[in-house]
């Protein structure tokens, strides 16, 4: 087999060692390219610890003005609870203030009913009212005990009542000219 050496270069001979062949002369020596590799590395490096700066300082400077505004909002909050608390305050004053007329009206208008619902019933007299909050205890007199039931009867239509139930009821015997019944009721109010 023929072989044909088409670098020009001498084949070398047996026993010697061969040597690469350069392309264009002598190559950059591997100090150089150490160094190079260096100076590239320390530029690389040197530009992101510089970003890295800029980005620290932007951070510290955005968190500086987050801070600036969590303060601001911090004193936007407090008058808003302060005068939240004034609003529940003037709120639960008027609730109390609202109660209070509902209320004052409120006895006016269970006497009014007790004054009606006696006048419609004949023959029959209050003599004493107490109003013990749960319950009102009504005494007095009556012509006969159908007055007496009639009343009962009139005070359990109106509605103010639970219940109207009769404690105790006697024919008083001071009264000579005529029969006259004692009685006391006592009324459950409805809540």
């Amino acid at each position: 087999m023929i072989r044909i050496n088409l670098l020009g270069v001498p084949k070398p001979k047996k026993g010697k060692r061969a040597s690469v062949p350069s392309m264009g002369g002598e190559g950059p020596s591997a100090m150089l390219v150490g160094v190079v590799v260096l100076l590239v590395a320390a530029v690389a490096m040197g530009g992101w610890w510089w970003k890295l700066n800029s980005d620290a300082k932007n951070i510290a400077q955005r968190m500086e003005v987050a801070n600036r505004k969590y303060q601001a909002l911090q004193v936007v909050k407090a008058q808003f609870e302060d005068r939240q608390k004034q609003a529940e305050m003037y709120q639960r004053r008027i609730k109390v203030i609202d109660d209070l007329r509902a209320q004052q009206s409120g006895p006016a208008d269970l006497l009014t009913m007790i004054g009606d619902s006696v006048n419609s019933t004949e023959g029959v007299w209050l003599d004493k009212m107490v109003d013990t909050g749960s319950s009102i205890d009504i005494q007095g007199m009556s012509l006969s005990v159908h007055g007496v039931a009639n009343l009962m009867a009139n005070l359990q239509k109106s509605g103010k009542f639970k219940s109207v139930e009769i404690k105790e009821s006697y024919q008083d015997n001071q009264v000579k000219d005529m029969q006259a019944f004692v009685f006391t009721l006592t009324c459950e109010k409805k809540s």
